[in-house]
């Protein structure tokens, strides 16, 4: 007879002694040790993590667990060694503390003993050094992490400590790294440290640490600068300690004068060590905030009433038709300027104004057009008047391509867009660290490109949408090389004209799909409804088993869950609290709260969310945006949900979507319909004899082979 599915065998073992297959008690008992309160078991590797009834479950076969002093009993006996007057002795116990802080286990019962202030009152003494002061920073900074006590509680003179490390000329490597990870978790997690280590810290101190070998040390030191930058309020950034509050233009400003971009550009991405993966999410953060910075002005309309807004206008148009400032002329030439306006592209000849009233790119398409007329002004005025020399119907009008462009730029680039900052994405793009204007820079380049294209496709007015959707194309091919420079990215464009972007297209297409003939086509239509009945019932059928969800608000060490599942006859949804993540199915009899079905209204998804709008946008997880969804039902009443990942977020949205009779469509939705309608083809396709369709062709039976599916994605 087969063990039960819930016991694992697991070796213990007790310095001294044999390991062993028995309960905690018998193990107390055999090595003749009292009070089995006193101990506990521990993984004898890895990070030797505590084993708790929460945790138990984790266990597998074959596991080395270690017996070990309880949690309590040994925070009790660091907390006494830490406070001894051997210097030895205290070092030890530091050591040992250093690592026993990462476990959430010990580190309740030691900050319960008012442990984190201990440690806190020994960094202020300021009497510690080397490696007893490293161990002491690094076991301080653990405890915090778990979330159990308030960053608020730090006090200035811990504060004023810390950023002394940062501050010094020469300082031991561990004791900076570890200095600059507690300055940048005091400005994440508390709004009025913030203020306190902006004080403290300057952001040319951070470069001073941006130059040396160690990229560790440049990591951290980008890492507070982000920090600092994320944090500051929204309508004004404060830069380190300058005492002066800035608007975002002029944070840049000031950074780009502490030459910050040309220090990461030298000592960082052209280093001589590979870009490892925490400093390229750090570069890629960097980047998204330095973009965010345009949002302003991509999201300003233009004022038609404001005259300084207006002579932008005018200068565009006396820069490509006037060439100097002639007033007299000028004045002559204002009956003109309708037919100046429609050479120059724009959509209203008369009050070409109203073009940047959309917003996005609102002013900031007219930004780009200005910058492109004065620092580029050749490329400007031939861009101009080439087209206002062609034919009405293939010219290519340059006011509205450019505003349309920058919108497109502002897409790829996610200007404005929420960061993901947890586990980070690691996107950045070397080139944007190459110039101070690269943003400028690039729109500059991919005008041309637009241009250049627009001749290729031999394009009408007609054909807009279809030039912007292969520049597009054209960009995006391009950045997914990752161009190290300005100059490298028109070389990758200049092999992605048209002709090439018309094989690539054509080369992906026969790749994904062999099928292309038109009967094949045919029968793919044919059985795509029940293969999508299939995938709904498959769908129910899930949401039927359930599902287990993280409660909002909690902290990541302290959570909570509910699960949640459909009645087996589809009308009712039950759900309730749970202390744990279950391991199975939980009854209904368990699941407190339902809603009914004919109650639910409607489901809506991510921004839309009641508890997504509740959020601040600068602390909102674009990662956790993508997995909500919310369930609105009557009276004016909500349940809220988080996704634990993407396919249990399409598994409930398109469950929900097909409970209420409405349309599914997610991506995975779509991946499951492609992937059974390729193997229900190649099944049937296998009793044809050619494949040329009848116009009424029998009904194929079901093969048991072909209909038998079962999804179980866990």
């Amino acid at each position: 007879m087969p063990p039960p599915s819930d016991i694992v065998k697991v070796a213990i073992e007790w310095p001294g002694a044999n390991a062993h297959k028995h309960f905690l008690s018998a193990f107390v008992s055999s090595w003749s040790l009292s009070g089995s309160e006193q101990f506990a078991l521990r993984y004898a590797d890895g990070p030797q993590l505590y084993i708790t009834e929460q945790s138990r479950g984790d266990i597998k076969n074959g596991t080395i667990l270690r017996l070990a002093i309880s949690p309590a009993r040994a925070a009790r006996q660091l907390l006494e060694r830490i406070q001894s007057h051997g210097i030895d002795a205290r070092l030890e116990a530091l050591k040992e503390l250093a690592k026993l802080s990462a476990d959430p286990t010990f580190a309740a019962e030691f900050i319960n003993m008012e442990g984190i202030g201990t440690l806190a009152r020994l960094v202020e003494s300021g009497t510690h050094f080397g490696e007893m002061l490293a161990f002491t920073l690094t076991a301080f900074l653990e405890l915090m992490d778990h979330g159990i006590v308030s960053w608020d509680l730090i006090s200035l003179s811990f504060i004023k400590q810390i950023a002394g490390y940062v501050n010094q000329p020469m300082v031991d490597v561990s004791i900076l790294q570890r200095s600059l990870a507690i300055l940048e978790s005091m400005v994440l997690n508390s709004h009025s440290l913030y203020h306190r280590v902006a004080q403290e810290i300057t952001v040319g101190q951070l470069i001073g640490h941006l130059q040396v070998s160690n990229q560790e040390i440049q990591t951290y030191a980008i890492a507070l600068i982000n920090a600092l930058f994320l944090k500051a309020p929204e309508d004004r950034r404060q830069v380190g300690a300058l005492n002066v509050c800035l608007y975002p233009q002029e944070m840049a400003s000031s950074l780009a004068q502490k030459h910050l971009r040309s220090i990461i550009l030298n000592h960082v991405i052209r280093g001589n060590r590979p870009i490892k993966a925490e400093m390229a999410h750090q570069l890629y953060v960097l980047q998204v905030l330095t973009f965010n910075l345009l949002e302003e002005r991509m999201m300003t309309k233009m004022d038609p009433n404001d005259q300084a807004q207006r002579d932008i206008i005018f200068e565009l148009r006396r820069i490509a038709f006037d060439g100097e400032n002639d007033p007299t002329g000028t004045e002559k030439r204002k009956a003109m300027y309708t037919k100046d306006y429609k050479m120059l592209g724009f959509t209203n000849h008369v009050n070409p104004a109203m073009d940047f009233t959309q917003t996005p790119p609102g002013m900031l398409a007219l930004d780009n057009m200005l910058y492109l007329a004065k620092v580029h002004q050749d490329t400007y005025i031939r861009i101009v008047l080439e087209n206002s020399s062609r034919e009405d119907k293939h010219e290519c009008p340059f006011g509205r391509c450019a505003i349309e462009l920058t919108r497109m730029l502002c897409e790829i680039l996610q200007v404005g867009e929420l960061l993901c900052l947890p586990h980070g994405c690691n996107d950045y793009h070397p080139m944007f660290f190459t110039h101070d204007r690269a943003w400028e820079e690039f729109f500059c380049v991919c005008i041309q490109l637009l241009n250049k294209t627009w001749k290729e496709m031999r394009a009408t007015a007609e054909d807009f949408n279809k030039v912007m959707q292969v520049v597009r194309e054209q960009i995006t091919r391009a950045l997914a090389m990752k161009p190290s420079s300005i100059d490298q990215l028109k070389t990758k464009l200049r092999g992605l004209n048209y002709s090439e972007i018309l094989r690539l297209r054509q080369s992906e297409r026969m790749s994904q799909d062999d099928f292309q003939s038109p009967p094949i086509i045919e029968l793919r239509e044919r059985i795509q409804p029940e293969i999508l009945e299939l995938i709904k019932q498959q769908r129910l059928n899930r949401l039927c088993e359930g599902s287990c969800f993280r409660k909002l608000g909690n902290r990541r060490r302290q959570e909570k869950f509910w699960f949640c599942r459909l009645s087996l006859n589809h009308k009712v949804l039950h759900y309730g609290d749970l202390d744990e993540s279950p391991q199975g199915e939980v009854p209904f009899e368990l699941l407190s709260d339902k809603i009914p079905v004919s109650d639910i209204k409607s489901v809506v998804t991510g921004k839309d969310c009641p508890h997504m709008k509740e959020k601040s946008a600068l602390k909102q997880n674009k990662e956790v945006l993508e997995l909500a969804f919310s369930v609105l039902y009557d009276p004016d009443e909500t349940l809220n949900f988080v996704a634990p990942n993407k396919y249990e977020y399409c598994i409930w949205t398109d469950g929900l979507c097909a409970l209420l009779g409405r349309e599914m469509g997610s991506d995975l939705t779509r991946s499951d319909l492609d992937t059974l309608i390729s193997m229900e083809m190649k099944l049937r396709l296998l009793d044809l004899e050619n494949i040329t369709i009848p116009e009424a062709p029998p009904p194929v039976p079901k093969e048991p082979s072909s209909y038998n599916f079962t999804y179980n994605y866990s």
